[in-house]
């Protein structure tokens, strides 16, 4: 932290400042962290902004994203995990979320952002567990997603 704000929040800030009109949340599997991050994304970005997500070696959405998001009027049933060449161009904006493992990397001109968060998919134990660990990521990811488009 610097000066009494977190490092994200001057980024957000700067990122809103630029005014893009495509952001791309970016990590491995497009499972469950930037699934979050797109449905949250695309509920509190204004209409004429375009959100996007995308891995680098994408598998299925998990149920449990679907399930935490659900559970504050956010549907993202229909989203489906996508691999970076079906992300339309161009892009202004990539934010990767990855924490512990490599995040892909975004060759393309754009600005771009890394808010390493945990994933929650990684997390074993009882679904009530689980389940916790997806809520935690998306609050933080809504937390920050507030910031990035406050008006």
């Amino acid at each position: 932290m610097e000066g009494g704000k977190e490092d994200w929040e001057a980024e957000a800030a700067l990122l809103r400042r630029a005014e893009p009109s495509h952001i791309l949340f970016l990590c491995v599997a497009n499972s469950a962290r930037s699934q979050l991050a797109e449905g949250i994304a695309r509920s509190l970005a204004p209409p004429h902004v375009m959100i996007s997500s995308a891995g680098s070696v994408p598998t299925s959405v998990r149920p449990q994203a679907i399930e935490v998001l659900r559970e504050i009027g956010i549907d993202i049933g229909s989203q489906r995990s996508k691999g970076i060449d079906e992300v339309a161009r161009p892009v202004d904006a990539v934010i990767t979320l990855c924490e512990e493992e490599v995040c892909p990397v975004w060759l393309e001109d754009a600005h771009r952002l890394h808010w390493g968060l945990p994933d929650p998919a990684a997390v074993e134990g009882s679904e009530a567990a689980r389940l916790e660990a997806f809520r935690s990521t998306r609050d933080e990811l809504m937390r920050r997603l507030r910031v990035l488009f406050a008006r």
